[in-house]
């Protein structure tokens, strides 16, 4: 793509995500019901997360998100679903973050929006094929993960479910290399740095690692490795 063009995407993902994400991140958590826990669990409530320091964090990590991913995509018709996800992601990830729960509230209309925004894309641009690979790849992402929920409960939260299939659904359009090295590479980052914590006795075995962010994390690097490792292991 012309430099142009990503540095105009890049000024655009970040002036638009990061006040977006700002405002709508407090926004968000003082409205969303809390999740019915279980017997022994607790959980700082959503409403008391809604502060300065949560509009910072997630202003900034839209931003940040926004911007790579307009340098990276440019001026694409996809462009627009992507920078959805930031906003929703970088809410998603610090409620993750500071609660282990991934709000379904939040999760299921960004379905929504992402796959209109991935419609409208194959509409203006004709690339059903990619709208196709998307829709397959949201549902191997959220099936593998619900078989890993299913086996290994204590390990994978639901939310991650729900999680999966949005970046599969997102990822998907980009490519089968974006898919791969984004969704699962973000799950092998936590696992890795959950086992770290492990060793250092910073967590024990019964405590969960909350891998929304760093499936996010690693859906930014899908984007970024993705087609590079296609490439590679293609020969």
């Amino acid at each position: 793509m012309p430099a142009e063009n990503a540095l105009i995407a890049a000024g655009i993902g970040a002036v638009v995500c990061g006040p977006t994400a700002y405002v709508l991140g407090p926004w968000l958590m003082r409205r969303i019901p809390e999740p019915v826990l279980e017997e022994g669990e607790s959980k700082p409530s959503y409403a008391s997360l809604a502060g300065k320091r949560a509009a910072y964090w997630c202003g900034g990590l839209a931003a940040v998100a926004g911007g790579f991913l307009g340098w990276m995509l440019g001026l694409d018709a996809v462009l627009p679903a992507w920078l959805v996800l930031a906003v929703a992601g970088a809410v998603l990830g610090y409620i993750d973050a500071r609660t282990r729960y991934l709000p379904s509230v939040i999760i299921w209309p960004t379905y929504l929006v992402v796959g209109v925004g991935l419609l409208g894309a194959a509409l203006g641009t004709g690339e059903w094929g990619s709208l196709w690979r998307a829709l397959i790849a949201g549902a191997i992402g959220f099936g593998v993960f619900y078989v890993l929920w299913f086996a290994f409960p204590r390990g994978v939260g639901f939310g991650d479910v729900r999680l999966s299939g949005l970046l599969g659904l997102a990822l998907g359009w980009l490519g089968w290399g974006q898919f791969v090295s984004g969704l699962y590479g973000g799950f092998f980052l936590g696992a890795v740095v959950g086992i770290a914590l492990i060793v250092g006795r910073v967590m024990t075995r019964k405590q969960m690692v909350p891998f929304g962010p760093f499936m996010l994390v690693g859906a930014l690097g899908g984007v970024l490795l993705g087609m590079p490792l296609e490439r590679l292991y293609a020969g």
